[in-house]
C-alpha cells in the first residue's frame, strides 16, 4: 500500500468515529500527565465537578448550574485537546491498518549457499532471518528486505511506492536492494535477507506510521518547557489569589473571597491551554504530511531539522538534470569524414547500456541512416568501463576503438604511439564550457573526433532555486562533471554554487566545513558510497531503490526514490514550525481578551473600579466567567483544521515570515476572542442562561 494511497479528506467520517472514543480513553491519567498543560486542566476539571456534587447537597460555593456549566466546558477543553491528537494520530493508524494488508506470510526457498543450482529448503517468510539467503523467480513474491547477491530481474514496487512501473533490481552496483513484499516479474534473483522478523523495512513504516515511535524533537521539548513554567506561573498566581481576595474582602469589609471554581476557570483561560493541547496533534500532523508526500520519516527530529535546513547539497544527475544525457552533435577531427566518425563513435557503444551509449547509437543512424549492428555478431570484444580508465569501447576485426573522457582518451592514444590533435581539446573545453559533456573517440593511435553529449536542466528548477534563496536556503550542485561543465550547467540551473569531479570524501569534507560554520545541511543519496555524508547530514533522503546501506544511513527515505523530493521535504519541515510558531503566537495573544472577561467578574465585589475593564460590556460576572471558559474550548476546535493541515507557507525571509505571523496570528488572536467571547454572552443571555 501506497504511503499516499487512500489519501482521505481531512475529516473522514471512520477517523472521526474512532478519534471520538480516543478522545475519552486519552482521559487517563498516565496519558494527561505526559501534557502538564493539560493535566492541570484534568485536576481542575476534577476539582469543579467536586464543587458541583458538593453544591447539589446545598453547600456549594457558588449554584449548582452555574458550577455545573463550568465544569462540563472544561471536560470539553480537554476532550477537544485529545480530540485533536486522536485526530492526528487516526490519519496514521489509518494508513498503517493499509499497510499490514499487504504483510504476507508467503513461502521461501532458502539455498544453502549464495548462488542459483544450490539445495533449495522451503520454508517460510516467517521463519528466515538475517544473513539466509532465498531465491525468488517470476510471479514469486519477495520473502523479506534483503540485498541481490545474483541475478537481474524486473520487480513490481506498488505494494510500498505506489508507482505501477516495474523496476529492474540486480546484483552489485546501487539498485541490489529490494524489499520483502514486492513482486519479482521477470527472470529470477538470489537475494541475501537482511533483517530479521519484525524489523523489516515494511514493519518500520508501519510503526512509523502509526506513531507508535514518535519522539518529541528538540524544539518541541524547549515549546513543552516553556509552555510548562508559564502553567506553573499562572497556577501559583491563581492559587494566591484565593486567601489574597479573602483578606482583600475582609479588609474592605464588602465582598467575599473569589470561588475556587472561578479561580480554577481564570487558571484554563490564561494558561497556554490552546497551543497545549494541539502541540501533539501538530508534530504528528507534520509526520503524517510526510508520509503522504511518500517520505518515511525514521524520526521526528528529521522532519523538524528540515525545517531549519538553510544548505541543499543536491546530485546534478536526476535532480537539476533529467539524469539521461542526450548524444547532440559529432564533430570530427581535421581530415576524418563526418560518416566515418559516426560510424566509429556508433560501433564503441553498440554494447553501452547506459542511456548516453544508447542516444549514440539512436543519434548515428538517425543522422545518418547507419543500422546498429548486434557487436555479438561482429565477432566483436567489447571493453567495459571502468573507474580507472574512464573509457569504455569495442576491438572488431583488428580495429581497436575507445570512447571516453579527453584526458582519459589523450593518455591512451598516446600509448598506443598517436597525437592528441590541439584542435579536438580546443573542441572539448568550448562543450564544456557551453554546459555539454564531450566524449573523445580514437581508433588506435589515431583520434576522430568528439560526440557532444547534452544534460538537459529541469522545466521550473531555475525559479524552485530562486524560492529556496528567498528563504535563504543555499543550494550546491553536486557533480562528477569537470569544472567547466558543472559551472555551465550550475549557471543555468541557477544554484548559488557547484563542486565538480566530486567523490565521497569531497561530500563529506563539504558537511562538515559547513557544519563547523553552523550551518544545517539536507542532501540526498542512494549509493553505499554516499552512506558516510548521509549519515553526516542533518537531514539525509536516502532514496527507497538505493542500497540499505543509504537507507539505514539517511533519516528520511523517499519510496518515489526522485531526487527533487527534498525541495519538497524542506518547505514541509518549514510548514510545521511555521504551524507551531503561528499557533503559539495566537495561543498566548487570544489570553489577554481573557483577563478583561474574568478579572472583572471575578474581582468586581471586592474592587468595583474593575468594572471598567469590562470593555466587552459583558452581562453579568457568571456570563463572563461561562463565556470565556467556552470560548477557550471551542478555539481548539476551531485550530484542529490548521494543526492537522499546516499554515500556509510561503517562499519568503525570515524577517517577512515572523512579520506576517505576527500581523495574522498575534493580531488576530488579539482581536478574535473579544468577538468570540461578546457573541457567546449574547448567546447565554438570549437563552436566560446569564
Amino acid at each position: 500500500m501506497n504511503a499516499k494511497a487512500g489519501s482521505r479528506g481531512l475529516f473522514d467520517w471512520a477517523i472521526v468515529r474512532r478519534a471520538v472514543a480516543e478522545s475519552f480513553l486519552k482521559l487517563s491519567p498516565k496519558r494527561q500527565v505526559r501534557n502538564p498543560v493539560m493535566f492541570c486542566v484534568m485536576v481542575g476539571s476534577l476539582m469543579t465537578t467536586g464543587l458541583f456534587v458538593q453544591a447539589l447537597l446545598g453547600r456549594g460555593e457558588a449554584s449548582a448550574s452555574f458550577i455545573f456549566w463550568v465544569s462540563l466546558w472544561l471536560w470539553f477543553t480537554l476532550l477537544f485537546a485529545n480530540f485533536a491528537e486522536a485526530m492526528a494520530e487516526g490519519r496514521g493508524k489509518a494508513q498503517a491498518e493499509a499497510l499490514r494488508k499487504t504483510r504476507k506470510e508467503v513461502p521461501a526457498r532458502k539455498l544453502s549457499e549464495p548462488r542459483r543450482g544450490a539445495k533449495v529448503e522451503m520454508t517460510s517468510s516467517q521463519n528466515l532471518r538475517r544473513g539466509d539467503v532465498v531465491l525468488v523467480e517470476a510471479d514469486e513474491i519477495i520473502p523479506a528486505d534483503g540485498d541481490i547477491v545474483e541475478g537481474v530481474a524486473s520487480v513490481n514496487e506498488s505494494a510500498v511506492t505506489g508507482e505501477s512501473a516495474p523496476v529492474i533490481r540486480e546484483s552489485g552496483g546501487d539498485r541490489s536492494a529490494v524489499t520483502g513484499g514486492t513482486l519479482v516479474l521477470s527472470d529470477w534473483i538470489v537475494v541475501r535477507v537482511t533483517s530479521d522478523p519484525g524489523e523489516s523495512f515494511l514493519d518500520r513504516m508501519i510503526s512509523l506510521v502509526e506513531g507508535a515511535k514518535r519522539q518529541k524533537t528538540p524544539n518541541e521539548i524547549a515549546l513543552a518547557v516553556l509552555l510548562a513554567g508559564l502553567t506553573l506561573v499562572f497556577l501559583l498566581v491563581c492559587a494566591t489569589l484565593l486567601p489574597f481576595s479573602a483578606y482583600s474582602a475582609a479588609a474592605a469589609g464588602r465582598g467575599s473571597a473569589v470561588p475556587i471554581t472561578i479561580l480554577v476557570a481564570l487558571f484554563v483561560c490564561l494558561a497556554p491551554t490552546t497551543i497545549g493541547g494541539l502541540l501533539s496533534a501538530i508534530g504528528v500532523a507534520g509526520m503524517d504530511r510526510m508520509i503522504r508526500a511518500n517520505v518515511i520519516a525514521l524520526s521526528g527530529r528529521a522532519v523538524e531539522a528540515a525545517g531549519d535546513v538553510d544548505v541543499l547539497l543536491l546530485d546534478k544527475t536526476g535532480t537539476i538534470t533529467l539524469g539521461n544525457r542526450q548524444a547532440a552533435e559529432f564533430v570530427p577531427a581535421e581530415g576524418v569524414a563526418e560518416k566515418t566518425f559516426a560510424e566509429a563513435a556508433q560501433m564503441a557503444s553498440l554494447a553501452d547500456e547506459t542511456p548516453e551509449g544508447r542516444s549514440i547509437v539512436i543519434f548515428a543512424k538517425e543522422r545518418y541512416g547507419l543500422r546498429a549492428h548486434d557487436w555479438r555478431e561482429l565477432e566483436a570484444t567489447f571493453v567495459p568501463f571502468t573507474a580507472r580508465t574512464r573509457m569504455s569501447g569495442v576491438n572488431v576485426h583488428g580495429r581497436a576503438i575507445r570512447k571516453g573522457a579527453a584526458d582519459a582518451v589523450e593518455a591512451w592514444v598516446k600509448e598506443q604511439g598517436g597525437i592528441f590533435p590541439a584542435s579536438v581539446h580546443a573542441v572539448a573545453d568550448t562543450i564544456s564550457r557551453q554546459g555539454g559533456t564531450p566524449l573523445v573517440v580514437a581508433e588506435g593511435p589515431r583520434v576522430l573526433g568528439v560526440v557532444r553529449l547534452k544534460d538537459v536542466v529541469k522545466g521550473g528548477i531555475r525559479e524552485r532555486f530562486a524560492d529556496l534563496r528567498r528563504m535563504g536556503i543555499r543550494t550546491i550542485m553536486i557533480t562528477g562533471d569537470n569544472p567547466l561543465t558543472a559551472a555551465a550547467i550550475a549557471a543555468e540551473a541557477g544554484v548559488d554554487d557547484f563542486i565538480s569531479q566530486a567523490t565521497p570524501e569531497t561530500k563529506l569534507k563539504c558537511i562538515r566545513d559547513l557544519q563547523a560554520g553552523g550551518r544545517l545541511v539536507a542532501m540526498t543519496g542512494d549509493g553505499t558510497n554516499d552512506a558516510p555524508a548521509l549519515a553526516q547530514a542533518d537531514v539525509a533522503v536516502a532514496m527507497n531503490t538505493g542500497t540499505q546501506a543509504a537507507k539505514e544511513a539517511g533519516n528520511l527515505v523517499d519510496l518515489d526514490s526522485n531526487p527533487t523530493k527534498l525541495i519538497e521535504i524542506v518547505e514541509i519541515g518549514k510548514q510545521l514550525l511555521i504551524t507551531r510558531g503561528a499557533l503559539t503566537t495566537f495561543s498566548i495573544a487570544n489570553d489577554v481578551s481573557k483577563y478583561f472577561a474574568i478579572l472583572p467578574a471575578a474581582f468586581v465585589g471586592v474592587y468595583p473600579a474593575l468594572a471598567k475593564l469590562n470593555v466587552m460590556r459583558l452581562a453579568t460576572p457568571q456570563s463572563a466567567i461561562l463565556s470565556a471558559v467556552i470560548f477557550n474550548a471551542l478555539i481548539i476546535v476551531f485550530l484542529i483544521p490548521l494543526a492537522l493541515r499546516g499554515a500556509r507557507y510561503r517562499a519568503v525571509g525570515a524577517a517577512d515570515l515572523l512579520r506576517r505571523n505576527v500581523l495574522v496570528y498575534g493580531v488576530g488572536g488579539l482581536i478574535t476572542p473579544f468577538i468570540g467571547i461578546k457573541l457567546i454572552d449574547m448567546i447565554l443571555k438570549a437563552l436566560g442562561a446569564a
